[in-house]
C-alpha cells in the first residue's frame, strides 16, 4: 500500500489489513560521478515497495534529504542536521500514529554514520514517548552487504562502488552514466578534517566497474526478504 497513491477509503481499508508502516529515508548525495544524487532514495524506497506486493504493509513516501557528513563538500550532495533529521522521523511517526499506525520499520539508504545514529536516536525517544508502538531502524547498505556477501566480488564496498551501481543498474539503468575509477576515502585516523574533498576526490568507495543489473536484482531479493521477515518480526514483537 503506497501511501502517496491511497486514496481516504483506500488508507481506511488498509488498516484492516496491517497497523505496519515502512518509512524509507534517503538523501542528495553525490554517488561519484556516474550515478545519480538520488541513489539512496531509490534503494530504499523501491525496496519497500516490492516487499508490500508480498506482505500486507503501509509503505510512506520518501524522505529525500539525510545528514552528509563525509560528502559534504561534493558537488550536488545536500545535507541537513541531525537535529532536523530527528525532528521529521518524529513528527511522521506521531502523525501516522495518530491515524491508527502502530510498528514503524525505518530503512534508511543512506548509511553515514551520524545519520543513522540520528534516526535511531529519534526511535529510541519515540518508544519511550508511544509506550504502544513498536520499532525497528535498520540501513539498507547492511542488509545488502550481509546477505550478499556471495555476490559482491570488492571485499570493502561501501558507497557508488559495486552494491550501488549493480543496484541502479537494475532499477533504472539510464540513470547510470559511464562509470568512476575504483577509490578509497584515505581519511587520517582520528583527525577532523575540513577539505574531505582532499582525502576523497572521487567520492567512490568500492570498485563501480564490477557491477551489473543481475547482481542489483539478487542484492534486492535478498534485501527485500530480510524486510518482509522483519514486518513479521515486529508484528509480533513482545518485551
Amino acid at each position: 500500500m503506497i501511501i502517496e497513491e491511497l486514496t481516504m477509503p483506500e488508507f481506511l481499508e488498509g488498516l484492516t489489513r496491517s497497523r505496519t508502516v515502512y518509512l524509507p529515508f534517503g538523501s542528495v548525495e553525490e554517488h561519484g560521478s556516474h550515478l545519480p544524487l538520488s541513489t539512496d532514495t531509490i534503494q530504499a524506497y523501491e525496496v519497500g515497495k516490492k516487499a508490500a506486493q508480498q506482505i500486507p504493509l503501509f509503505v510512506a513516501p520518501p524522505l529525500h534529504y539525510g545528514n552528509c557528513r563525509s560528502t559534504s563538500g561534493h558537488p550536488g550532495t545536500i545535507s541537513i542536521r541531525t537535529e532536523t533529521l530527528k525532528l521529521f522521523l518524529k513528527d511522521i511517526v506521531r502523525s501516522l500514529h495518530g491515524q491508527g499506525l502502530m510498528n514503524f520499520i525505518v530503512l534508511t539508504g543512506h548509511a553515514g554514520g551520524a545519520h543513522r545514529m540520528a534516526l535511531q536516536d529519534a526511535g529510541e525517544e519515540l518508544l519511550t514517548e508511544l509506550p504502544l508502538i513498536r520499532m525497528a531502524v535498520v540501513t539498507e547498505y547492511d542488509l545488502a552487504v550481509n546477505e550478499g556477501r556471495a555476490i559482491i566480488e570488492t571485499p570493502v564496498d561501501a558507497h557508488a562502488g559495486e552494491i550501488e551501481t549493480s543496484r541502479i543498474l537494475h532499477y533504472n539503468p539510464e540513470l547510470v552514466k559511464g562509470t568512476s575509477s575504483e577509490e578509497y576515502p584515505s581519511f587520517p585516523m582520528g583527525i577532523l578534517v575540513r577539505n574531505k574533498r582532499l582525502f576523497w576526490p572521487g567520492g567512490v568507495w568500492g570498485n563501480p566497474s564490477k557491477a551489473t543489473a543481475e547482481k542489483g536484482r539478487r542484492l534486492e531479493e535478498l534485501v527485500v526478504a530480510k524486510v518482509v521477515a522483519l514486518v513479521k518480526a515486529l508484528a509480533e514483537f513482545e518485551e
